[in-house]
C-alpha cells in the first residue's frame, strides 16, 4: 500500500506515472515525483510519490477506474469509466469502478452542479490513453516489434505482422515503467467523436445490478457492532433555537434508552444548538425523542414567517443602494426612455425542499484515533474538514467512506448529518447510527431559497433594447463555501453566483445589467442551501416567462422573438471547448424542440395551448444547450391543469452514455414539473409548517406527462446533464397556460388559485 506524503525535498513538476505494484498489475495517476527517483515503479513500490491514483489494473488485465463521485442514481461512475476505457482499448466487461474514501490527495471531491462528467472527461481520456501507450511499448518489446507498427484493441495489442500479446500476458510478466509529463499528456492525440466505440454508447450502469436485486448498500445500511441510534429532536424554530436544559424523566423509561446528547452551542453553518436522544434500538431512540422534555431558547427568528422573508426582498428591491453587479453592459437607463414598449414584471418562488428518498444517515465512530463517517455526501472535501473541525482533530484524522445514496438533489452537499452524529458519537464513547424522519429533514432541510426578482425591459422594432434584471435570493454559497464567490462587476463586493446564475443568458440584449441583492434574513431564518441547478430554477424562470411577455407586447410570435436575439454576437459568440458555437447550439436547440412537438403546426384543443422556454444550466462558463415546448390543457372554471406532454431537446455535444442521459433528463424534467406545479413550503414562527407528505405534496405518478427527449450529439465536449431540464420546464408551462387562456402566472408554485386569479386580471 502506497502512503501519501504531504512534501517531498526535490519536487519535480507533475507527472502521470504509469507502473508496476507489488498486488497490482498497473497503476496510473498524477503524481509529484521526487528527482532522486528515476522510476515509476520503484516509486510506487516505495510508496513516495504524491498520488491521484484514478486507474489500476490487475495481472488478469481487469481495470478498475476509481471514481470520485457519490452514485446519486445518475450512474456518474459508469460514464466516467467510458472516458477510461474508450482510450484504454480494454474490452468494457473487464472494467470495473471503486468509490474510494476521502483523502486530501483526490482534490475537490464535489458531486453536483452537473459538473461531475463536464469536468473529467478529458482527464480520464488522456489517463485511458497513458496506459494504452505503456502497455503497447511493453507488448511491442514483448513481441520484438516497433512499437510505430503495434496498436491496442479489446485488451491485446497487435503488432501489423500479425503477432498479438494480451494485456493480461504483458501485465503478468512485466514490469512496466513510464512517466508522462504535463505537455506529453497534453499532446496524446485523444479520438474524435466518429471514432468512438465505447463512448457514445449506452451500457448498463454498473451500480444498477445490485439495485435491482437489493445488494446495494447505501449509508443507511451501515451496522457496526455496539452501536446505538441516535435521534435528532426537533427543533421549535429552524435556526436560533438553543436548549437551555433537558429533562430526561420519562425518556428514562423507556426500554433501551441510553441518553441524550445536548448541544448547546452548535456549529458554525451547520446549526444553533439541537439534542440527539440515544437508544439501543431505532424505536427506542425515537420514543425517547418525544418524550425528552426541552426547554428551549427560540432565539432571533421565532416571529419570522414567509410573508416576512417577502417584505423583506421586497424593501431590499426598492433600495438601489443595495446588491452587487453580476452583469453591467451599455446604459439600460438611456435605452430605456427610447424604447417603443417598456414592461415590468416581478417573478417569484416559493421556499423549497429536496425531498430525498433515503433519509439523511451517518453512522460514526472512532477507532485506532481516527474517526471513520459512513454516509452517502456528495461533497466529502466539505464534510471531512467540517466534521473534523467540530471534533476538535486534524483533518486527517477523520476519514469519510462512500455508499451509493437514495437521491442527492444538492441536500447531500451539507454535512450537517455527519456533523452531528460524530458529535454524537464523541459524547457517548459508542458507534452512533444517526438518523432524520422524515418530519425532521423537513425541519432541517438547507431549503431552497424563496425568490423575488424583478425585470424591467424596453423593445424597439421586435427586438430588446435593454434589460435590467434585480434578483433577490438568499445566498447559500455565502454560508457554505464563501471561497467560490467571485468579485463584483461594479468591484463593491463579492458575488454568490449560485443565487445569480442564468440572469447572464445568452439572447442578445445590447443594455444589461444584473443586480443580485442577498437577502440576509432568508439566509438566517431557514438558512438556505443548494438545491438542483439552484439559482436558474429561479432566474430562468423570469427571464423565459419575461420572454414571452415581451414577444406578446412587441406583437411577435415567442420562438420567433427568441431566435432573433439568438445571434451568437459579441460575448455570446461562445469559446471553446465548452462554449464552441454560442447561442447558436441555444438556437438550435429551440428549433429542434419545436419540431418535434409540432410548435405552430399541430391542431389545438380549446384551452390547450403549447409554451416553450430555453436554457443553459448551470453556469454560463459550462452550458448545457436546452430547450423545452410544454403542452397543456388548462380548465378555466376550476383552473387546474394537466401537463400533457414535455418536449425537450439537449445539446449535450457528445452523450457519453445515451440511455443514462435519457434518464436524467426524464428524471430532472420530472422533479422540475413537481416544483412548477405542486411543491411549496412557507415559514410561521421561524418554523416550517409543512412536516410530511400530507400537507407537502411533490407531483404523484398519475400526474406525470409525457416526455419525449431529443439528444443532440454533435461530437463537442461533453455538458453536464443532470439539472437542466429541472430549470426549463417551469416556464415553459407558465407559457403554455399563458397561450391557453391567457392568464400570466409569475410566481411558483403555479396553482390553480394563481391561474383563476391570473385569468381575472387579464
Amino acid at each position: 500500500m502506497t502512503k501519501h506524503i504531504k512534501k517531498v525535498a526535490g519536487i519535480s513538476r507533475r507527472e502521470v506515472l504509469v507502473g508496476s505494484a507489488a498486488g497490482a498489475g498497473l497503476v496510473i495517476g498524477y503524481s509529484v515525483l521526487p528527482n532522486a527517483v528515476d522510476s515509476a515503479s520503484k516509486a510506487i513500490a516505495a510508496g513516495n510519490w504524491d498520488h491521484q491514483q484514478y486507474l489500476t489494473m490487475d495481472t488478469d488485465g481487469k481495470a478498475y477506474v476509481y471514481v470520485t463521485k457519490c452514485e446519486l442514481g445518475q450512474h456518474v461512475g459508469t460514464a466516467l469509466a467510458q472516458a477510461v476505457a474508450e482510450e484504454l482499448e480494454i474490452n468494457w466487461d473487464d472494467v470495473n469502478v471503486i468509490y474510494p474514501d476521502s483523502h486530501a490527495k483526490w482534490g475537490l471531491m464535489i458531486t453536483g452542479g452537473s459538473w461531475s462528467v463536464n469536468w473529467t472527461f478529458d482527464r480520464n481520456s488522456r489517463i485511458g490513453a497513458s496506459a494504452r501507450i505503456a502497455l503497447v511499448e511493453a507488448g511491442a518489446k514483448m513481441m520484438g516489434a516497433s512499437v510505430s507498427d503495434c496498436y491496442a484493441k479489446n485488451s491485446v495489442v497487435y503488432s501489423n505482422s500479425g503477432s498479438s500479446v494480451t494485456y493480461k500476458d504483458i501485465l503478468s510478466k512485466n514490469t512496466i515503467d513510464r512517466t508522462f509529463s504535463e505537455e506529453e499528456m497534453k499532446a496524446i492525440k485523444l479520438k474524435s467523436f466518429g471514432e468512438y466505440d465505447v463512448v457514445g454508447k449506452s451500457k448498463v450502469p454498473f451500480d444498477l445490478p445490485s439495485k435491482l436485486d437489493g445488494s446495494a448498500k447505501y449509508g443507511i445500511d451501515v451496522f457496526v457492532p455496539n452501536m446505538v441510534y441516535g435521534i435528532v429532536v426537533q427543533n421549535p424554530t429552524r435556526w436560533g433555537a438553543v436548549p437551555k436544559s433537558v429533562n430526561e424523566a420519562a425518556a428514562k423509561k423507556i426500554d433501551g434508552y441510553v441518553g441524550a446528547y445536548v448541544e448547546k452551542s452548535g456549529f458554525a453553518r451547520i446549526n444553533t444548538g439541537y439534542v440527539v436522544a440515544l437508544g439501543e434500538t431505532y424505536w427506542a431512540a425515537e420514543k425517547a425523542a418525544k418524550a425528552l422534555k426541552i426547554d428551549w431558547d427560540l432565539g432571533p427568528n421565532k416571529n419570522v414567517s414567509s410573508k416576512v422573508i417577502r417584505d423583506e426582498s421586497i424593501k431590499l428591491q426598492k433600495d438601489p443602494s443595495t446588491g452587487f453587479l453580476w452583469v453591467l453592459e451599455g446604459d439600460t437607463d438611456k435605452a430605456m426612455k427610447n424604447a417603443s414598449n417598456k414592461h415590468t414584471a416581478v417573478y417569484e418562488t416559493a421556499i423549497a425542499y429536496h425531498g430525498t428518498m433515503e433519509p439523511m444517515n451517518c453512522t460514526a465512530y472512532e477507532k485506532d484515533g481516527v474517526w471513520h463517517l459512513h454516509g452517502g455526501n456528495q461533497w466529502f472535501s466539505m464534510a471531512a474538514p467540517t466534521a473534523a473541525a467540530a471534533l476538535g482533530v486534524e483533518a486527517d484524522k477523520v476519514v469519510c467512506h462512500q455508499y451509493y445514496a437514495g437521491g442527492g438533489f444538492g441536500r447531500r452537499t451539507e454535512p450537517d448529518n455527519f456533523v452531528l452524529a460524530a458529535q454524537t458519537s464523541k459524547f457517548i464513547g459508542r458507534p452512533v447510527k444517526l438518523l432524520f424522519s422524515r418530519e425532521q429533514d423537513m425541519m432541517f432541510d438547507f431549503h431552497r431559497t424563496p425568490t423575488y426578482q424583478v425585470i424591467e425591459g424596453g423593445e424597439e422594432f421586435g427586438r430588446l433594447t435593454s434589460m435590467k434584471h434585480d434578483v433577490v435570493a438568499g445566498w447559500s454559497t455565502r454560508r457554505a463555501a464563501p471561497g467560490f464567490m467571485p468579485d463584483s462587476v461594479d468591484k463593491k463586493g463579492k458575488v454568490d453566483q449560485f443565487s445569480t446564475n442564468g440572469s447572464d443568458h445568452w439572447y442578445d440584449v445590447p443594455n444589461h445589467q444584473v443586480r443580485s441583492i442577498p437577502n440576509d434574513l432568508s439566509d438566517k431564518a431557514l438558512p438556505v442551501g443548494f438545491l438542483r441547478a439552484v439559482a436558474p430554477g429561479w432566474t430562468f424562470w423570469a427571464v423565459e416567462s419575461y420572454m414571452d411577455e415581451m414577444a406578446k407586447k412587441a406583437g411577435r410570435d415567442p420562438l420567433a422573438f427568441r431566435l432573433d436575439h439568438l445571434t451568437a454576437q459579441g460575448k455570446n459568440a461562445g469559446t471553446p471547448p465548452n462554449t464552441i458555437g454560442g447561442a447558436h447550439r441555444l438556437r438550435n436547440a429551440l428549433l429542434v424542440a419545436a419540431g418535434r412537438a409540432g410548435y405552430g403546426v399541430k391542431p389545438l384543443g380549446k384551452n390547450v395551448g403549447m409554451g416553450m422556454a430555453a436554457v443553459t444550466s448551470q453556469e454560463r462558463g459550462s452550458p448545457t444547450w436546452t430547450a423545452c415546448v410544454a403542452e397543456v390543457e388548462v380548465n378555466p372554471q376550476s383552473g387546474d391543469v394537466v401537463v400533457k406532454k414535455v418536449t425537450i431537446s439537449m445539446d449535450v455535444g457528445t452523450a457519453v452514455n445515451p440511455e443514462g442521459v435519457k434518464k436524467q433528463i426524464e428524471g430532472s424534467a420530472l422533479y422540475g414539473i413537481s416544483l412548477a406545479m405542486y411543491e411549496e413550503l412557507t415559514m410561521k414562527n421561524g418554523s416550517i409548517e409543512q412536516g410530511n407528505f400530507d400537507t407537502w405534496t411533490p407531483m404523484r405518478l398519475n400526474q406525470a406527462p409525457e416526455i419525449e427527449t431529443v439528444l443532440i450529439q454533435n461530437g463537442h465536449y461533453p455538458a453536464g446533464t443532470g439539472e437542466p431540464a429541472t430549470t426549463v420546464v417551469a416556464p415553459a408551462i407558465a407559457n403554455a397556460i399563458d397561450s391557453a387562456v391567457g392568464a400570466r402566472v409569475r410566481s411558483l408554485p403555479i396553482t390553480p388559485e394563481k391561474i383563476k386569479s391570473a385569468m381575472r386580471e387579464a
